[in-house]
């Protein structure tokens, strides 16, 4: 079993920063990829940013230059930075990590999710 949980999220004002962590845990052998996918009510998820592992990061083209995405392999670990939020941006962030277990199956996880509010 792989666990995946995501914190950082919370209110803040348009122009302002945000930093969310997502953690994976539990029957990890390898990660390939880890991901941030906002929602928002009626919406599908959509990717924000990517990265996998020893490749390039990915980004959404409404987030470039706003939000970078790194990872702690170390920690099975992955950031969101976000900067210059706006209102737009906000949605439930929901980490998902794409790896191999222990039991050399394959999984792809998704954590609980946390909410990013937008707004003065």
């Amino acid at each position: 079993q792989v666990q995946v949980v995501e914190s950082g999220g919370g209110l803040v004002q348009p122009g302002g920063s945000l930093r969310l962590s997502c953690v994976a845990s539990g029957s990890i052998s390898s990660i390939y990829a880890m991901g941030w996918h906002p929602q928002v009510p009626g919406k599908q998820r959509e990717l924000v940013a990517a990265i996998p592992s020893g490749g390039r990061t990915n980004y959404g083209d409404f987030v470039k230059g706003r939000f970078t995405i790194s990872r702690d392999n170390a920690k099975n670990t992955v950031y969101l930075e976000m900067s210059n939020l706006k209102p737009e941006d906000a949605a439930v962030y929901y980490c998902n990590v794409f790896g191999r277990s222990t039991d050399r199956r394959s999984f792809n996880s998704w954590g609980q999710g946390t909410q990013v509010t937008v707004s003065s």
